[in-house]
């Protein structure tokens, strides 16, 4: 559908209405205008974004011509553009009665940055292409949970709303990860925005600014089975130490191995990386265990994208044994967790 790559604009009073769509997510915002006379156009999305990226003007005149072509000035470049029927332009309908609560804008990019990264980029994980969302009580209080997966790692962040109890998500709803970017986006400034869910849609109110995403209609798996109660071994190491480490790990990765090797004996972690084809390498941090010697195999790469998504300075990692996922938590990520699952090296 050719008309889904142009927005539409509207001229009413002293705004503008834009809006576009690709029939899954769905935006309007409205901006301030000097509307000499109403109507309807559309423009392609890139063309105008790209005038506008290279004008040096700060006011920009649009004008409808017969036949579907617009003109656009800046006072200084002049364009012609063939567009396409407004009334062909996919009507937008905002949805009525919806139960909105206010979150604070750095709260939610917190948990879309600390969950985005682990949702599955397989075509054929349809069930697993979003962030799951929902209403998880914990000692008596109602937490807002996300949570994503690709099969091989998971991350989960629980944070305390006001009024989370009102939002219509009690048997859970999934967001495809296409949307989450774009509420990433328009939370990005901070600021409060407003969220609800009805039926099949979710909808982000902020400002001027209005969101609807078109839910997934697919059961997230029961996470909670390959979330362990307890582990073994707890032992904390400094993050960056960690990452750095795994950097150069990643040094001997290629397309078909990017394991590591991480063992644990005598007060000491060692990062090992063996790849058939290059070479090897090993790096050691010190750390307090005393535990029995434990070697276990991991993606280097799921490695990075936790610790990457952390805040904390100190990282804990939670062993159990050589065929048990690694839980990591860390003081100044509260609520989050991560889970790598291990891997035969």
């Amino acid at each position: 559908m050719p008309i889904l790559s142009t927005i539409l604009l509207t001229a009413t009073d002293s705004f503008i209405n834009i809006s576009a769509t690709d029939l899954e997510i769905s935006l309007q915002q409205t901006v301030p205008a000097e509307v000499i006379n109403q109507g309807s156009i559309t423009i392609s999305g890139k063309k105008l974004f790209d005038i506008l990226k290279e004008s040096k003007s700060e006011t920009i005149y649009i004008q409808e011509k017969e036949n579907n072509w617009v003109f656009i000035s800046d006072n200084k470049t002049t364009y012609n553009l063939a567009c396409l029927p407004a009334d062909e332009y996919p009507v937008f309908v905002e949805p009525e009665g919806v139960v909105m609560i206010n979150i604070d804008g750095d709260t939610l990019s917190e948990m879309i940055h600390k969950t985005i990264y682990s949702v599955t980029l397989d075509e054929a994980g349809f069930k697993l292409s979003g962030i799951y969302i929902e209403k998880k009580v914990i000692k008596e209080k109602t937490f807002l949970r996300m949570v994503t997966t690709d099969g091989h790692r998971l991350s989960m962040i629980d944070k305390e709303i006001a009024n989370i109890e009102d939002l219509s998500i009690n048997e859970g709803v999934m967001v495809p990860k296409k949307g989450m970017m774009e509420l990433s986006r328009l939370v990005a400034e901070g600021g409060n925005i407003s969220i609800g869910f009805k039926q099949n849609n979710c909808v982000a109110k902020k400002d001027s600014s209005l969101i609807v995403i078109r839910l997934l209609e697919t059961k997230f798996p029961d996470y909670n089975i390959v979330i362990p109660n307890e582990t073994k071994y707890i032992i904390q190491v400094q993050r960056d130490l960690l990452m750095d480490g795994m950097k150069k790990m990643l040094i001997m990765s290629s397309e078909s191995y990017r394991g590591v090797k991480i063992a644990l004996d005598n007060n000491k972690m060692e990062l090992i990386s063996i790849n058939p084809d290059l070479g090897d390498a090993k790096d050691s941090i010190e750390i307090e265990f005393n535990g029995e010697p434990l070697e276990i195999g991991f993606n280097s790469r799921f490695f990075m994208d936790v610790l990457q998504a952390m805040d904390s300075e100190i990282v804990k990692l939670g062993f159990s044994d050589g065929s048990s996922p690694c839980m990591i938590k860390g003081d100044d990520d509260g609520g989050f967790l991560g889970l790598v699952m291990p891997m035969r090296i």
